[in-house]
């Protein structure tokens, strides 16, 4: 399992991403750098990384889940509810590939504006 580095304004945190084929093709194309889409409390963005919908995508995330979201080719992060959840639960626009987990406090995310970039490396880097 590889870790990784997520850097936004003021906030890094550390990632550990599963053994699956998502996350081994997300591992190498990093560095990863852009703008942060912000949907409820899910950061997303598109990556230069094109995959199909795994057999075991999710339609409802953990906190602390890392997607892949193959419709949009994006790098999704799940700090909490999006519009799409129903009670506490926290559901994606449609089934995503879950690659890895943040480690910590996801919730610091929640300070992450909308717009404001990103980096996604490698922990070693």
């Amino acid at each position: 399992m590889a870790r990784v580095q997520i850097i936004a304004g003021e906030i890094a945190i550390s990632a550990l991403l599963n053994d699956s084929p998502t996350a081994a093709a997300i591992y190498k194309a990093l560095p990863l750098k852009a703008q942060v889409n912000t949907w409820g409390d899910e950061i997303y963005f598109g990556i230069p990384v094109h995959l199909q919908e795994a057999p075991d995508a999710q339609e409802v995330v953990s906190l602390g889940d890392l997607g892949y979201w193959a419709p949009g080719h994006a790098f999704c992060i799940f700090f909490g509810r999006t519009p799409m959840s129903i009670g506490n639960e926290i559901r994606p626009a449609s089934a995503v590939n879950i690659f890895g987990h943040v480690e910590g406090d996801a919730t610091a995310l929640s300070q992450v504006p909308d717009g404001e970039q990103i980096c996604i490396q490698r922990a070693d880097s």
